[in-house]
C-alpha cells in the first residue's frame, strides 16, 4: 500500500484514484501522522507528499520528508518540501504557470525509466525548488523550471514539480508505476 500525505492540495484524490486505476492500494492520511505509525504498519510500502497551497502547514511532512525508510515521492508541494527539509531552496517561479509544460528528462534514474526524453506534463509553478539540496540530483528540467524533477543521491526519495497523476501529464501513469516498483509494489 501506498500513503498519501494530504497537505491540502486539490489533486490529492486524484493521486488515489490515479493509484487506483493502477491497482494499487493507497490511503489518504493527514500530513500530520507521525512516522512512527506510518513505518509501523508493515502493509505501507512508500508515501506520496502530496501537492498544497501553504508550504508551513506542510511542514508537519518534514520529519517523514527526511528519516522514513520508505520510498517517498513528493509532487509539487510536496517536491518543494523535500528540497527544503534537506537544505534547499524554494521561491517564487519567474513565469507564474499553471499549464502545460515540456519536461526534458536529463537522468533516467528508476523514476523515468522507460520514459522519453521530452514529455508534456501539467505544471504549477507559483513557487519551485531554486537550489537543490547537496545530497540530491535533478533528474528532469524544463523551459520556464530549471527544477521540474529531483531524486536522493542516496534514498529512495524523489520530487516532482509537475503532476503525475492527471491525464494531461504524457507518462504519468508509467511515472507512478515506476514510483511503486522502487517501493517493490508490482502492477503486472
Amino acid at each position: 500500500m501506498i500513503v498519501i500525505l494530504n497537505n491540502g492540495g486539490q489533486y490529492v484524490h486524484r493521486i488515489h484514484r490515479s493509484l487506483k486505476y493502477l491497482n494499487i492500494p493507497s490511503k489518504i492520511i493527514p500530513n500530520d501522522t507521525p512516522l512512527f505509525e506510518i513505518e509501523g504498519n508493515e502493509e505501507i510500502k512508500g508515501i506520496i507528499l502530496s501537492g498544497g497551497p501553504d508550504i508551513e502547514k506542510a511542514s508537519k511532512c518534514i520529519d517523514i520528508a527526511l528519516n522514513s525508510k520508505l520510498p517517498i515521492l513528493g509532487i509539487c508541494l510536496g517536491h518543494q518540501l523535500i528540497a527544503r527539509a534537506y537544505g534547499g531552496e524554494v521561491g517564487r517561479a519567474k513565469s507564474e504557470e499553471y499549464a502545460r509544460t515540456k519536461i526534458y528528462v536529463k537522468n533516467k534514474n528508476d523514476l523515468f525509466k522507460n520514459i522519453p526524453k521530452e514529455f508534456t506534463a501539467w505544471a504549477s509553478h507559483k513557487d519551485e525548488v531554486k537550489k537543490i539540496p547537496e545530497c540530491f540530483e535533478i533528474l528532469a528540467y524544463s523551459d520556464i523550471c530549471d527544477v521540474e524533477s529531483i531524486k536522493h543521491k542516496e534514498k529512495p526519495v524523489y520530487g516532482v514539480q509537475f503532476h503525475p497523476e492527471v491525464s494531461h501529464t504524457e507518462y504519468g501513469s508509467e511515472i507512478l508505476k515506476n514510483f511503486c516498483r522502487v517501493c517493490g509494489l508490482n502492477d503486472e
